[in-house]
């Protein structure tokens, strides 16, 4: 893997090698925070003609680099937000520790994997699949206060802990954010679906997006990374860095 951006004196790091994970989570590392503050990025992939998904899903259009980076998100974070669509369509699995980052993560503060966060109104969700049943770290279920009485019920029976985000049945992204923070739960990762993301973006509670831009063309009508209503002015964001191996980039884009 090659550093392209930011330019940089050639360092073995710049250069087309085989990156470490240590390196690789060095190079997304989140920002400090303190005071109360809180960072929510986004990790998403898409082919060159813009679709997140093939046949519903994800992975072939990743890679092995892609599925590294996404794995090093995920050490990093202290929790994975990601809608009940993308649970059911992509076979969710609880975040598991990982020996790698088990240092970094004692030293950051942070319990030995990621809680996984799913964002649903209707909680139409499996709670006996191993996300819900049987997680290293308690799975959160985001809905509204209006989500049905005898779903939350359960979920809570299966040892789902719920957080109310929202007055209807719905989820405000903002109060998403927040509730999660309030948690203590501050470095925030998202890893979509395209409605949940166009969610967050609507919201303006997006600060960072990771995008892997795959070398393969799909045509169809896949997804894109993000839908759902869209915002009056488009809101640009800054180039942090950008990286390449095997014709894959991998981008990371903050806000101003």
């Amino acid at each position: 893997m090659r550093r392209l951006f930011p330019v940089t004196d050639q360092t073995p790091h710049e250069t087309d090698h085989e990156w470490s994970l240590d390196d690789i989570a060095d190079a997304y590392a989140y920002p400090p925070l303190t005071g109360g503050a809180h960072w929510l990025r986004a990790n998403m992939v898409s082919t060159l003609d813009g679709a997140a998904q093939h046949e519903g899903r994800s992975q072939p259009i990743s890679g092995e680099t892609d599925m590294r980076i996404f794995g090093t998100l995920r050490a990093l974070a202290d929790v994975v937000v990601v809608g009940a669509e993308t649970v059911r369509q992509e076979g969710y699995r609880p975040a598991r520790a990982r020996e790698a980052f088990a240092e970094r993560r004692t030293a950051a503060g942070q319990g030995p994997a990621p809680a996984v966060a799913v964002v649903s109104a209707g909680l139409d969700l499996d709670f006996s699949l191993p996300l819900f049943s049987a997680p290293l770290v308690p799975t959160l279920l985001l809905t509204g206060a209006g989500a049905p009485a005898d779903r939350v019920a359960e979920a809570a029976a299966a040892g789902v802990r719920v957080v109310v985000a929202g007055e209807g049945a719905g989820v405000d992204p903002q109060r998403a954010v927040r509730e999660l923070a309030g948690l203590g739960l501050v470095r925030q990762l998202t890893e979509g679906g395209p409605r949940l993301l166009g969610q967050f973006v609507a919201a303006g509670v997006l600060d960072e997006l990771c995008l892997t831009v795959s070398p393969m063309l799909t045509a169809g009508t896949a997804q894109r990374i993000a839908g759902g209503p869209g915002i009056k002015v488009p809101e640009r964001l800054e180039l942090a860095s950008l990286l390449e191996e095997a014709g894959f980039l991998f981008s990371r884009y903050r806000r101003f």
